[in-house]
């Protein structure tokens, strides 16, 4: 059995392969009224097709703990019942095909209100449904992006009962895990770097103050979401930044504190919170990231970014690098992703019903 292809249990949940599915915006919700944030025939058709074509467990898009949350006015959330509810007959689906359904739950701080990205992606105001962005220091991510507002201590101890209310929702809505979103920039990943947060208050400073209010957040999570369920935390692994900002280093030690809070699995990604740095992009490229924290703590490992072939997502498993992959723009791109890779390694994955005659 080709080691993408064996299935990986996490607590009481079991996904039957290793090729996940990575967060990626839609941006296709209704921005305000009734129906802001809730999922619809876009949404369900996305996951479904993915579902269909073997993919072991599917994370939603990033969905917002609350309006103010949202990347955009365009994102998903789990603030109200009504969202729920459209959820569900996405979760039904996924898991009637045997694919795990998981959510990302974030809050996009001060990279918040900002358009579509087929529309640029800058910062839009009241005019274009959008918002004052809010974060842990008044700084601003780029030269043509609003001054946030800085969080008080009351509004902070207020975001985290949202991620805890949002998880209620999110099994409610039947989810079978949730994935904290602490990476690319967003608001967890800004109070954890330096680059970001000049708080000098308990959630600012020290390393111990800087992982406060993310620990805060997965102690909130993990007390409403059922023991035999996962929880997930995604990080930008580094800023990279020379100096000043998070690191690989840090990456490795924040691994190990979330551990001994509950998360099960670490979804490693880099960059996003230092704007106009360089990445050195190519094949794979962050999966060494998740090779020393898969090596150096206890913790389970995800890699992501530019892995797109069949033999090099197997063999960044078999080598030990990582526990499971996490496509993005290539499930875009073919959604029988698994399927086709199935059939290159000679192993099996499940198979529709409906298209048993193309097997």
């Amino acid at each position: 059995m080709p080691a993408l292809f064996e299935p990986l249990t996490l607590r009481e949940v079991t996904v039957p392969n290793r090729v996940w599915m990575a967060p990626m915006c839609q941006y296709s919700a209704e921005p305000e009224g009734p129906l802001a944030g809730v999922p619809h025939d876009w949404h369900f058709a996305h996951y479904a097709a993915r579902a269909a074509g073997g993919t072991g467990l599917i994370l939603t898009e990033a969905t917002a703990i609350a309006p103010e949350g949202r990347i955009s006015p365009y994102d998903l959330g789990l603030w109200n019942d009504t969202q729920v509810e459209a959820f569900r007959r996405i979760t039904r689906f996924l898991t009637e095909q045997g694919t795990v359904p998981g959510v990302q739950l974030g809050h996009a701080g001060r990279k918040a209100s900002t358009d579509r990205t087929w529309k640029g992606g800058g910062p839009v105001g009241p005019e274009a449904h959008g918002w004052q962005p809010l974060a842990p220091s008044a700084l601003p991510f780029g030269e043509h992006h609003p001054v946030p507002t800085e969080l008080t201590v009351d509004q902070i101890q207020e975001i985290i009962g949202q991620f805890a209310a949002a998880a209620r929702r999110a099994l409610a809505a039947g989810f079978e895990t949730v994935e904290i979103h602490g990476a690319h920039g967003y608001l967890v990943n800004e109070f954890l770097s330096p680059h970001t947060n000049h708080r000098t208050d308990a959630y600012g400073g020290s390393y111990e103050n800087r992982t406060r209010f993310a620990l805060e957040i997965v102690d909130a999570v993990r007390e409403v979401w059922p023991a035999e369920k996962p929880v997930l935390f995604r990080i930008s692994a580094t800023d990279w930044l020379d100096e000043g900002g998070w690191s690989a280093d840090d990456t490795v030690r924040f691994a190990r504190d979330l551990h001994a809070h509950g998360v099960d699995l670490l979804d490693v990604s880099t960059g996003g919170n230092a704007n106009g740095v360089g990445i050195p992009t190519g094949p794979g490229y962050q999966v060494p990231f998740a090779a020393r924290v898969k090596a150096e703590t206890p913790l389970r490992a995800g890699a992501v970014g530019l892995i797109t072939e069949a033999g090099q997502a197997e063999k960044i498993l078999a080598n030990g690098e990582a526990d499971v992959v996490l496509l993005g723009r290539e499930l875009l791109r073919n959604p029988s992703w698994a399927r086709h890779a199935a059939r290159e390694l000679g192993a099996e994955v499940r198979v529709p019903i409906q298209y048993h005659r193309s097997v």
